[in-house]
């Protein structure tokens, strides 16, 4: 059905006469897609093919008889999970057209011995009709080769087989399904990073990938020790036969042989301590989660990162790199220590000539040799159903007190002098983490045990923010990088709100508090519908679907980390747009970082320098004028 009408040459060519029910593979859509024909559905149901649901989408095709052009095609859309068994049992003798034919026949190759059905696939892709792989590029100036569309269907096909015999509870997303499929190819290509953003479905992926793979060798994952219960959880959940190992705590023990397919979860730190015995073990496969924790090169992580062995090494990332080249280098001297060479060559080749004098060349090479060691998928890309992110900046105004500390604090610091070299450095870093505190609350910084209310702009707003959304009937994250912080707002909101204890999830707390924090607010309906979570701790790893609201109370120097929290609630699962709230003190500090942060988002995929550390070179009088109150900017 072409725009409604079913459209077709007369039988010549390679294009099968009008009313042939023909099928076409389309990867973005994980599906058959089914059209020729006036009555689909009948006509599927009649071949033993199961229901789909039914769909328009973008095919080449003929039009009147002369010209072959894209067109809307009204068809039906079945799963290639669901339509697999159904391609394998059909009758090769049905009067269907011989695209149809052609995708049964692949079904059955992607069956068989994957060493041994290349000429099978090399005949078939030869003699594939255009039907079959008339799905037209991005921008429609071409279509598909048979070799290519037949490739992606084979890989599909094959890691549908392979999940299903992992008894995998998971209904996959296509881009899911891909990605499986390039993490389980990494065994020839050396190792590389799952880099997409946050809130797909990495550690699905991984999951998917270690459950398929559970006669090949022990597995291992190491993580933030604030996710290791996360992984317990999905690992449970997803693939229930997995048996697991949490190598964590200060009574582990890992036995004297880790039988194959078995997943030891450890933790970064525990990775530290332990690499002697780890290494020891011959991995099947080591997942790196959060592998920004091995992004500096010169840590103790990173180094035992890079010491262990495995056929297959993967690490997952969304940021792969924060702020220096440095930094992908460490990760991929753990995920693929060949990739890179040695990180002095690496700095010679690419590091110095992209940073310091900005080589479109450099960065082009780079660029070419990662790419096919890297996957990288968006929300917008492949994840359009995913309800939108609403930003709203909140401007917050200073109390006369906090105008008087914030005063006072730099009019000490240039008195007193900055100095210079790494002393200044350290001065400056001070004075920044002193004027973020007063604009969080005066509390923080004196601690003289005061009264709460009306003595930060901030406070207060964030408290009737809150105070409305609790009457509501919704739930919110709030973020903060202040320990401190997060205590007093934990002790006000409990009091105010009157919903019960307002719960803290920071690093000082043990793995099963975190744990409980996080299962009492997901799946409790009794529980408090505010969680303020530690920025550092909490900002990666964690499913927070339930709340639709994200409210940052302070300000982090890279916007990175800080769209890294947000997506602990934008992320697969979540059915409500996501409104995230960020408060930013006029006429103080936070908004340089605010002016900072939307430079940084318009250079997406730059390297940024790091800001502290930049703030600190400039001269007196530049960062006095960066730093002193701006009188209306405050009001």
């Amino acid at each position: 059905m072409v725009d409604g009408v079913a459209k077709t040459d007369d039988g010549a060519g390679d294009w099968d006469g009008p009313g042939a029910l023909q099928a076409t593979y389309l990867p973005e859509h994980g599906a058959i897609g089914w059209w020729g024909i006036a009555d689909v559905a009948g006509g599927l149901g009649s071949l033993g093919i199961p229901a789909g649901r039914d769909a328009t989408f973008r095919l080449a095709v003929p039009v009147d008889g002369l010209e072959v052009a894209p067109r809307t095609v009204a068809g039906h859309l079945v799963d290639l999970v669901d339509v697999l068994p159904a391609l394998r049992a059909m009758d090769r003798g049905a009067a269907v057209g011989r695209s149809v034919r052609a995708w049964c026949e692949a079904a059955g190759l992607a069956r068989g011995d994957r060493s041994e059905c290349g000429d099978a696939l090399d005949e078939l892709a030869a003699r594939m009709p255009a039907a079959a792989h008339s799905v037209p590029s991005d921008d429609e100036s071409a279509i598909h080769t048979a070799t290519g569309l037949l490739g992606r269907f084979i890989s599909a096909a094959r890691t549908t087989d392979d999940l299903a015999a992992a008894h995998i509870r998971a209904t996959l997303r296509p881009y899911q399904v891909q990605g499986v499929a390039w993490l389980g190819a990494l065994d020839e290509a050396g190792g590389g990073i799952l880099a997409d953003e946050m809130g797909l479905g990495k550690t699905l992926q991984a999951i998917c990938v270690l459950a398929t793979r559970n006669e090949l060798g022990p597995h291992l994952v190491v993580c933030p020790t604030s996710v290791v219960g996360n992984w317990r959880r999905e690992l449970a959940r997803f693939a229930p036969d997995v048996p697991v190992i949490v190598h964590h705590g200060a009574r582990r023990a890992l036995p004297a042989g880790v039988s194959p397919g078995t997943v030891v979860l450890t933790s970064y730190s525990v990775l530290r301590s332990d690499i002697g015995r780890l290494m020891e073990i011959p991995w099947d496969a080591v997942v790196f989660d959060e592998a920004q924790q091995i992004k500096n090169p010169d840590s103790l992580a990173a180094r035992a990162a890079a010491r262990l062995s495995a056929r297959i090494r993967v690490a997952m990332t969304g940021t792969p790199v924060e702020n220096r080249l440095d930094e992908l280098w460490s990760i991929f001297h753990a995920a693929n220590p060949e990739l890179l060479g040695t990180r002095v060559r690496f700095r010679q080749r690419f590091a110095v000539p992209i940073e310091s004098r900005r080589s479109a060349t450099a960065a082009a090479r780079l660029s070419a040799l990662i790419a096919p060691h890297v996957l990288r998928r968006t929300k917008a890309e492949v994840a359009a159903e995913l309800p939108s992110k609403q930003y709203s900046t909140i401007a917050c105004t200073l109390s006369d007190e906090q105008s008087r500390l914030y005063r006072d604090t730099v009019d000490r610091a240039f008195d007193a002098g900055l100095g210079s070299g790494i002393a200044r450095r350290g001065n400056v870093l001070a004075l920044l983490t002193t004027l973020k505190q007063v604009c969080n609350h005066p509390e923080q910084l004196l601690g003289d045990g005061g009264l709460l209310p009306g003595r930060s702009g901030k406070f207060d707003r964030a408290t009737e923010m809150l105070s409305e959304i609790v009457d509501d009937g919704d739930r919110a994250l709030v973020f903060t990088q202040y320990r401190a912080m997060g205590e007093l707002l934990s002790t006000h909101l409990t009091a105010e709100l009157g919903v019960g204890e307002i719960p803290f999830l920071h690093g000082g707390l043990s793995a099963q508090s975190r744990d409980r924090m996080v299962e009492d607010f997901q799946d409790d309906p009794g529980a408090a519908p505010v969680l303020i979570l530690s920025l550092r701790a909490a900002g990666f790893g964690l499913n927070l679907t339930r709340a639709s609201h994200v409210m940052h109370y302070d300000r982090w120097w890279n916007p990175a980390v800080e769209d890294q929290a947000t997506d602990r609630a934008h992320r697969i699962g979540q059915r409500r747009t996501v409104n995230v709230y960020t408060l930013v003190t006029g006429g103080t500090i936070e908004d340089h970082i605010a002016s900072m942060h939307e430079s940084k988002r318009a250079l997406a995929e730059s390297i940024s320098e790091n800001s502290e550390a930049a703030l600190a070179d400039l001269a007196d009088d530049e960062l006095r004028s960066l730093l002193d109150l701006d009188a209306v900017g405050a009001r």
